[in-house]
């Protein structure tokens, strides 16, 4: 691995970076929705969120920590512009003959509080930048990238959810069971997924590089 010269980007940076943009965006409107998964639950939004943390930890693999870090730092831009555009929306008047079950649904869905639209955007700078972090760190140990990114997304995951939680519920309602339910769903959602992720983003970039 060699840190990526900016003025001669390879062609996979744009590829992942145009992913990456469109996975922080989304992440915020599926997480209106609760799965389950077995005996977890878990908002919807997690798995566009590792995609990202998948993807990122696949430029540091690639191009190292530094453009791994800018990702992360360009990635703020489509996250508030999609939030600025939502409340935008929001204040325009409804069209009254609109699908009854979509005009209800709409503003519940996009409609989200100042608390939670806020600890989006301080749980995505922070538990994205220790991912690749951590995944950095932990460079030249045993099991390659895959159990790297799973460490990584693990630790990650869980300071996600206590920050997440914490800003968007604190005195409003007991968060304490609602924690270690995220996190362990997290982190088991991390452990399946992100090795996967890391490996499609690397060979992906590869082919679109080769190609």
């Amino acid at each position: 691995m060699t840190e990526t010269n900016p003025r001669a980007l390879p062609l996979s940076l744009l590829f992942l970076a145009l992913f990456y943009g469109g996975m922080v965006t989304i992440a915020g409107v599926l997480g209106a929705k609760q799965v389950s998964i077995g005996p977890l639950a878990v908002e919807a939004g997690i798995f566009p969120f590792l995609t990202l943390v998948g993807i990122s930890s696949a430029v540091a693999q690639m191009h190292g920590k530094a453009m791994a870090d800018r990702f992360v730092r360009f990635g703020f831009a489509p996250l508030v512009g999609a939030i600025l555009l939502s409340l935008f929306v929001l204040t325009l008047p409804t069209d009254p003959d609109m699908y009854p079950p979509a005009k209800e649904a709409f503003p519940i869905i996009l409609g989200q509080s100042w608390r939670m639209m806020a600890a989006g955007i301080l749980a995505y700078g922070i538990s994205v930048t220790l991912n690749i972090w951590i995944f950095d760190r932990l460079r030249g140990s045993a099991g390659g990238a895959g159990l790297r990114g799973f460490i990584a997304a693990a630790l990650s995951q869980i300071v996600d959810t206590l920050i997440f939680i914490s800003v968007s519920f604190y005195g409003e309602r007991p968060i304490l069971n609602l924690m270690v339910g995220q996190m362990i769903a997290k982190v088991v959602l991390s452990a399946v997924l992100v090795p996967l992720i890391i490996w499609a983003a690397v060979k992906l970039a590869k082919r679109v590089d080769a190609a």
